[in-house]
């Protein structure tokens, strides 16, 4: 069974981040520039919370809020459930599901250890299938 830690191994387990007083466009940037759909807002090392593509176009855009002006701090989510290491792909998509969220922060120990979205949880289960169906063919062959 697929966990989420085969997924921070296969993507790396570093999360870009911003301070909480980083403007909204510059999160933006950064976000466009590394090709990211969400970011994380800590403090330090300490977590405070995730701005996502999707906090922006509800909580700026459709507020007709400046994104110049804005810090990170003002349109952040904080209260996203989270999820470690060991816990496993069914019960993070069961997790986004109930929550209508695509992502989640992965803490170990309390530390923040990366982020998981659910294109992540989407490739993981394709590479399980196909490794599945290499097993399977492989079978066939060799019992032939």
């Amino acid at each position: 069974m697929r966990k989420v830690t085969d997924i921070l191994n296969r993507k790396g387990a570093s999360a870009v981040a911003v301070a909480p007083d980083t403007k909204v466009i510059d999160a933006l940037r950064i976000m466009a520039d590394k090709n990211i759909g969400s970011i994380l807002v800590m403090d330090g090392g300490e977590y405070l919370g995730i701005v996502t593509e999707r906090d922006y176009s509800r909580k700026i855009a459709l507020e007709n809020k400046n994104s110049v002006e804005t810090m990170v701090t003002d349109i952040m989510t904080s209260d996203l459930p989270s999820v470690g290491p060991l816990d496993t792909i069914e019960e993070c998509m069961q997790l986004m599901t109930n929550n209508n969220i695509r992502y989640l922060p992965v803490f170990d120990h309390d530390r923040i250890s990366g982020i998981i979205s659910m294109s992540d949880l989407v490739k993981e289960t394709i590479l399980a299938q196909q490794e599945t169906i290499n097993h399977l063919e492989s079978y066939i062959h060799s019992s032939l």
